[in-house]
Protein backbone atom coordinates (compact mmCIF):
# COMPACT_ATOMS: atom_id res chain seq x y z
CA UNK A 1 0.00 0.00 0.00
CA UNK A 2 1.56 3.34 -1.02
CA UNK A 3 2.59 5.70 1.72
CA UNK A 4 0.09 8.38 0.63
CA UNK A 5 -2.70 5.83 0.96
CA UNK A 6 -1.55 4.89 4.49
CA UNK A 7 -1.57 8.53 5.56
CA UNK A 8 -5.03 8.96 4.05
CA UNK A 9 -6.33 5.91 5.91
CA UNK A 10 -5.09 7.38 9.18
CA UNK A 11 -6.88 10.66 8.44
CA UNK A 12 -10.05 8.75 7.57
CA UNK A 13 -9.82 6.72 10.77
CA UNK A 14 -9.31 9.90 12.79
CA UNK A 15 -12.55 11.34 11.36
CA UNK A 16 -14.52 8.13 12.02
CA UNK A 17 -13.31 8.04 15.65
CA UNK A 18 -15.18 11.28 16.41
CA UNK A 19 -18.30 9.14 17.10
CA UNK A 20 -20.58 10.70 14.49
CA UNK A 21 -22.07 9.63 11.19
CA UNK A 22 -20.26 10.78 8.06
CA UNK A 23 -21.70 10.77 4.58
CA UNK A 24 -19.47 9.61 1.78
CA UNK A 25 -19.57 13.09 0.28
CA UNK A 26 -18.46 14.71 3.57
CA UNK A 27 -15.53 12.32 3.90
CA UNK A 28 -14.55 12.85 0.27
CA UNK A 29 -14.51 16.63 0.75
CA UNK A 30 -12.50 16.41 3.97
CA UNK A 31 -9.92 14.07 2.43
CA UNK A 32 -9.95 15.66 -1.04
CA UNK A 33 -10.74 12.37 -2.76
CA UNK A 34 -13.68 10.87 -4.65
CA UNK A 35 -16.57 9.01 -3.00
CA UNK A 36 -15.41 5.90 -4.84
CA UNK A 37 -12.02 6.19 -3.12
CA UNK A 38 -13.81 6.65 0.20
CA UNK A 39 -15.64 3.35 -0.33
CA UNK A 40 -12.37 1.62 -1.24
CA UNK A 41 -10.58 3.05 1.83
CA UNK A 42 -13.45 1.99 4.09
CA UNK A 43 -13.08 -1.56 2.77
CA UNK A 44 -9.35 -1.43 3.59
CA UNK A 45 -10.12 -0.33 7.16
CA UNK A 46 -12.54 -3.23 7.50
CA UNK A 47 -9.83 -5.62 6.32
CA UNK A 48 -7.59 -4.22 9.09
CA UNK A 49 -10.22 -5.03 11.70
CA UNK A 50 -12.01 -1.71 12.08
CA UNK A 51 -15.81 -2.23 12.23
CA UNK A 52 -16.97 0.55 9.90
CA UNK A 53 -20.75 0.29 9.55
CA UNK A 54 -22.71 1.61 6.60
CA UNK A 55 -25.56 3.91 7.67
CA UNK A 56 -28.75 3.46 5.70
CA UNK A 57 -30.74 6.44 4.50
CA UNK A 58 -31.35 8.71 1.54
CA UNK A 59 -27.82 10.11 1.79
CA UNK A 60 -26.00 7.14 3.28
CA UNK A 61 -22.87 7.28 5.36
CA UNK A 62 -20.43 5.57 7.67
CA UNK A 63 -19.98 5.06 11.41
CA UNK A 64 -17.20 3.37 13.40
CA UNK A 65 -18.66 0.74 15.72
CA UNK A 66 -17.42 -1.87 18.18
CA UNK A 67 -16.03 -5.12 16.84
CA UNK A 68 -15.18 -8.58 18.12
CA UNK A 69 -11.45 -7.84 18.30
CA UNK A 70 -9.53 -4.73 19.31
CA UNK A 71 -7.95 -3.07 16.25
CA UNK A 72 -5.08 -0.57 16.44
CA UNK A 73 -6.13 2.69 18.09
CA UNK A 74 -5.41 6.21 16.91
CA UNK A 75 -4.78 8.57 19.84
CA UNK A 76 -3.94 12.24 19.89
CA UNK A 77 -1.10 13.52 22.12
CA UNK A 78 -3.20 14.25 25.22
CA UNK A 79 -5.05 10.93 24.94
CA UNK A 80 -1.78 8.99 24.66
CA UNK A 81 -0.37 10.68 27.77
CA UNK A 82 -3.64 10.08 29.67
CA UNK A 83 -3.64 6.36 28.78
CA UNK A 84 -0.01 6.00 29.84
CA UNK A 85 -0.53 7.73 33.18
CA UNK A 86 -3.70 5.72 33.79
CA UNK A 87 -1.89 2.44 33.17
CA UNK A 88 0.87 3.49 35.57
CA UNK A 89 -1.74 4.17 38.26
CA UNK A 90 -3.46 0.80 37.67
CA UNK A 91 -0.14 -1.02 37.93
CA UNK A 92 0.15 0.06 41.58
CA UNK A 93 -2.56 -2.40 42.61
CA UNK A 94 -6.15 -2.45 43.82
CA UNK A 95 -7.57 -5.05 41.44
CA UNK A 96 -6.01 -8.50 41.67
CA UNK A 97 -4.24 -9.66 38.53
CA UNK A 98 -4.38 -6.32 36.71
CA UNK A 99 -0.95 -5.12 37.86
CA UNK A 100 0.95 -7.42 35.50
CA UNK A 101 -1.53 -6.84 32.66
CA UNK A 102 -1.25 -3.08 33.10
CA UNK A 103 2.54 -3.28 33.03
CA UNK A 104 2.45 -5.26 29.77
CA UNK A 105 0.10 -2.74 28.19
CA UNK A 106 2.17 0.15 29.52
CA UNK A 107 5.32 -1.30 27.94
CA UNK A 108 3.60 -1.55 24.55
CA UNK A 109 2.32 2.02 24.72
CA UNK A 110 5.65 3.49 25.81
CA UNK A 111 7.48 1.67 23.00
CA UNK A 112 5.53 3.58 20.35
CA UNK A 113 5.34 6.98 22.07
CA UNK A 114 7.03 9.78 20.11
CA UNK A 115 9.98 11.39 21.88
CA UNK A 116 8.02 14.58 22.66
CA UNK A 117 5.33 12.56 24.48
CA UNK A 118 7.84 10.33 26.22
CA UNK A 119 9.39 13.44 27.75
CA UNK A 120 5.98 14.52 29.10
CA UNK A 121 5.33 11.08 30.59
CA UNK A 122 8.83 10.92 32.11
CA UNK A 123 8.29 14.36 33.65
CA UNK A 124 5.08 13.17 35.27
CA UNK A 125 6.70 9.97 36.49
CA UNK A 126 9.56 11.90 38.04
CA UNK A 127 7.31 14.42 39.77
CA UNK A 128 4.53 12.16 41.05
CA UNK A 129 4.88 9.78 43.98
CA UNK A 130 2.31 6.97 44.18
CA UNK A 131 1.42 5.75 47.65
CA UNK A 132 0.51 2.04 47.52
CA UNK A 133 -2.82 0.98 49.05
CA UNK A 134 -2.73 0.64 52.83
CA UNK A 135 -4.68 -2.58 52.68
CA UNK A 136 -3.45 -5.75 51.02
CA UNK A 137 -7.05 -6.67 50.12
CA UNK A 138 -7.46 -6.64 46.34
CA UNK A 139 -10.64 -7.11 44.36
CA UNK A 140 -11.02 -10.07 42.04
CA UNK A 141 -11.65 -8.61 38.56
CA UNK A 142 -14.23 -11.34 37.84
CA UNK A 143 -16.25 -10.30 40.88
CA UNK A 144 -15.98 -6.63 39.95
CA UNK A 145 -17.15 -7.43 36.42
CA UNK A 146 -20.07 -9.57 37.65
CA UNK A 147 -21.26 -6.88 40.04
CA UNK A 148 -20.90 -4.17 37.38
CA UNK A 149 -22.90 -6.26 34.90
CA UNK A 150 -25.69 -6.72 37.45
CA UNK A 151 -25.80 -2.94 38.04
CA UNK A 152 -26.08 -2.26 34.32
CA UNK A 153 -28.62 -5.02 33.67
CA UNK A 154 -30.67 -4.07 36.78
CA UNK A 155 -30.64 -7.68 37.98
CA UNK A 156 -30.81 -8.67 41.64
CA UNK A 157 -27.41 -9.85 42.83
CA UNK A 158 -27.25 -12.98 45.00
CA UNK A 159 -24.00 -13.52 46.87
CA UNK A 160 -22.29 -14.91 49.95
CA UNK A 161 -20.79 -12.17 52.10
CA UNK A 162 -18.04 -12.23 54.70
CA UNK A 163 -18.43 -9.45 57.28
CA UNK A 164 -15.54 -7.64 58.95
CA UNK A 165 -15.80 -10.04 61.91
CA UNK A 166 -15.62 -13.06 59.60
CA UNK A 167 -19.34 -13.84 59.87
CA UNK A 168 -20.75 -15.42 56.71
CA UNK A 169 -24.18 -14.49 55.36
CA UNK A 170 -26.17 -14.89 52.17
CA UNK A 171 -27.49 -11.67 50.61
CA UNK A 172 -29.98 -10.66 47.94
CA UNK A 173 -29.31 -7.09 46.82
CA UNK A 174 -30.48 -4.73 44.10
CA UNK A 175 -27.05 -3.32 43.12
CA UNK A 176 -27.04 0.46 42.69
CA UNK A 177 -23.47 1.70 42.29
CA UNK A 178 -19.86 0.57 42.78
CA UNK A 179 -17.67 3.10 44.60
CA UNK A 180 -13.87 3.25 44.90
CA UNK A 181 -13.35 4.76 48.35
CA UNK A 182 -10.04 5.00 50.25
CA UNK A 183 -8.26 2.24 48.30
CA UNK A 184 -11.21 -0.16 48.59
CA UNK A 185 -14.16 -1.06 46.35
CA UNK A 186 -17.70 -0.95 47.74
CA UNK A 187 -21.11 -1.94 46.45
CA UNK A 188 -24.03 0.27 47.46
CA UNK A 189 -27.36 -1.52 47.04
CA UNK A 190 -30.85 -2.13 48.36
CA UNK A 191 -30.86 -5.23 50.59
CA UNK A 192 -34.18 -6.89 49.73
CA UNK A 193 -34.29 -9.00 52.91
CA UNK A 194 -33.64 -6.03 55.22
CA UNK A 195 -35.59 -3.52 53.10
CA UNK A 196 -32.86 -0.91 53.47
CA UNK A 197 -29.71 0.44 51.82
CA UNK A 198 -26.49 -1.37 52.64
CA UNK A 199 -22.80 -1.03 51.72
CA UNK A 200 -20.63 -4.09 51.01
CA UNK A 201 -16.90 -4.53 50.48
CA UNK A 202 -16.55 -6.03 46.99
CA UNK A 203 -13.50 -8.09 48.00
CA UNK A 204 -15.74 -9.89 50.54
CA UNK A 205 -18.43 -10.75 47.97
CA UNK A 206 -18.72 -14.22 46.40
CA UNK A 207 -21.39 -13.99 43.66
CA UNK A 208 -23.89 -16.80 43.21
CA UNK A 209 -25.30 -17.57 39.78
CA UNK A 210 -27.63 -17.00 38.16
CA UNK A 211 -28.69 -13.50 39.15
CA UNK A 212 -32.18 -12.92 40.53
CA UNK A 213 -35.13 -11.02 39.11
CA UNK A 214 -34.83 -7.72 37.28
CA UNK A 215 -35.73 -4.52 39.10
CA UNK A 216 -36.18 -0.81 38.53
CA UNK A 217 -33.35 1.30 39.92
CA UNK A 218 -34.33 3.33 42.98
CA UNK A 219 -33.28 6.96 43.47
CA UNK A 220 -29.85 7.23 45.10
CA UNK A 221 -29.86 7.13 48.91
CA UNK A 222 -29.64 10.61 50.44
CA UNK A 223 -30.16 11.87 46.89
CA UNK A 224 -26.50 11.19 46.12
CA UNK A 225 -24.34 8.09 46.63
CA UNK A 226 -21.32 10.14 47.73
CA UNK A 227 -23.38 11.99 50.34
CA UNK A 228 -24.75 8.65 51.58
CA UNK A 229 -21.26 7.20 51.94
CA UNK A 230 -19.96 10.29 53.71
CA UNK A 231 -22.78 9.92 56.24
CA UNK A 232 -22.64 6.17 56.75
CA UNK A 233 -18.92 5.52 56.34
CA UNK A 234 -17.68 8.84 57.61
CA UNK A 235 -19.78 8.84 60.80
CA UNK A 236 -22.45 6.23 61.44
CA UNK A 237 -20.23 3.15 60.97
CA UNK A 238 -17.66 4.17 63.60
CA UNK A 239 -17.94 3.00 67.24
CA UNK A 240 -17.12 6.50 68.63
CA UNK A 241 -19.17 9.40 67.31
CA UNK A 242 -18.53 13.04 68.08
CA UNK A 243 -20.31 16.34 67.36
CA UNK A 244 -18.46 19.66 67.58
CA UNK A 245 -19.12 23.31 66.78
CA UNK A 246 -16.15 24.67 64.81
CA UNK A 247 -15.48 28.38 64.38
CA UNK A 248 -14.75 28.14 60.68
CA UNK A 249 -16.98 28.56 57.59
CA UNK A 250 -18.27 25.22 56.36
CA UNK A 251 -16.67 25.65 52.95
CA UNK A 252 -13.26 26.18 54.58
CA UNK A 253 -13.55 23.02 56.69
CA UNK A 254 -14.99 20.67 54.09
CA UNK A 255 -12.32 18.41 52.64
CA UNK A 256 -9.76 19.02 55.39
CA UNK A 257 -10.82 15.91 57.32
CA UNK A 258 -13.30 13.05 57.13
CA UNK A 259 -16.69 13.88 58.60
CA UNK A 260 -20.04 15.54 57.99
CA UNK A 261 -19.84 19.34 57.85
CA UNK A 262 -23.06 21.36 58.22
CA UNK A 263 -23.16 25.18 58.09
CA UNK A 264 -24.52 26.98 61.18
CA UNK A 265 -23.89 30.53 59.98
CA UNK A 266 -21.31 32.23 57.77
CA UNK A 267 -18.61 31.92 60.45
CA UNK A 268 -19.27 28.55 62.15
CA UNK A 269 -20.27 25.02 61.26
CA UNK A 270 -21.13 21.71 62.92
CA UNK A 271 -18.72 18.82 62.50
CA UNK A 272 -19.81 15.20 62.99
CA UNK A 273 -16.91 12.76 63.15
CA UNK A 274 -16.52 9.05 63.62
CA UNK A 275 -13.37 7.49 65.00
CA UNK A 276 -11.77 4.61 66.87
CA UNK A 277 -11.35 6.74 70.02
CA UNK A 278 -12.25 10.13 71.49
CA UNK A 279 -8.60 11.13 72.14
CA UNK A 280 -7.97 10.70 68.41
CA UNK A 281 -10.86 13.08 67.63
CA UNK A 282 -9.46 15.61 70.13
CA UNK A 283 -6.03 15.51 68.51
CA UNK A 284 -7.48 15.75 64.98
CA UNK A 285 -9.63 18.78 65.74
CA UNK A 286 -6.83 20.46 67.73
CA UNK A 287 -4.65 20.21 64.64
CA UNK A 288 -7.11 22.46 62.77
CA UNK A 289 -5.75 25.40 64.85
CA UNK A 290 -9.21 27.00 65.22
CA UNK A 291 -11.59 27.46 68.15
CA UNK A 292 -14.23 24.80 68.73
CA UNK A 293 -16.71 23.54 71.35
CA UNK A 294 -17.71 19.98 72.13
CA UNK A 295 -21.44 19.38 71.73
CA UNK A 296 -21.44 15.64 72.40
CA UNK A 297 -20.67 13.24 73.94
CA UNK A 298 -19.33 13.99 77.45
CA UNK A 299 -16.52 11.46 76.89
CA UNK A 300 -15.12 13.66 74.13
CA UNK A 301 -15.11 16.67 76.47
CA UNK A 302 -13.14 14.58 78.98
CA UNK A 303 -10.65 13.64 76.27
CA UNK A 304 -10.19 17.31 75.33
CA UNK A 305 -9.60 18.30 78.98
CA UNK A 306 -7.03 15.51 79.37
CA UNK A 307 -5.25 16.61 76.22
CA UNK A 308 -5.28 20.28 77.36
CA UNK A 309 -3.78 19.33 80.73
CA UNK A 310 -1.06 17.31 79.04
CA UNK A 311 -0.19 20.21 76.73
CA UNK A 312 -0.15 22.59 79.71
CA UNK A 313 2.29 20.37 81.58
CA UNK A 314 4.46 20.18 78.50
CA UNK A 315 4.95 23.95 78.52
Amino acid sequence: MPETTSARLLRLLSLLQTHRDWTGTELAERLDITTRTVRRDVDRLRELGYPVHAVRGPVGGYRLGAGAALPPLLLDDDEAVAVTVGLQATATGGIAGLEETSLRALTKVEQVLPARLRHRVDALRGAVVTVPPRSAAAVDPGTLTAVSAAVRAAETLRFDYRGHTGTESRRSVEPHRIVHWHDKWYLVGWDTDRADWRTFRVDRISPRTPNGRRFTHRPSPDGDVVAYLRRTMGFAMWPYRSVLRVHLPAEDLAGRLQGIVTPIDEHTCRLEMGSDSYPLVALTVAALDVDFEVESPPELADAVRTLAARFTRAT
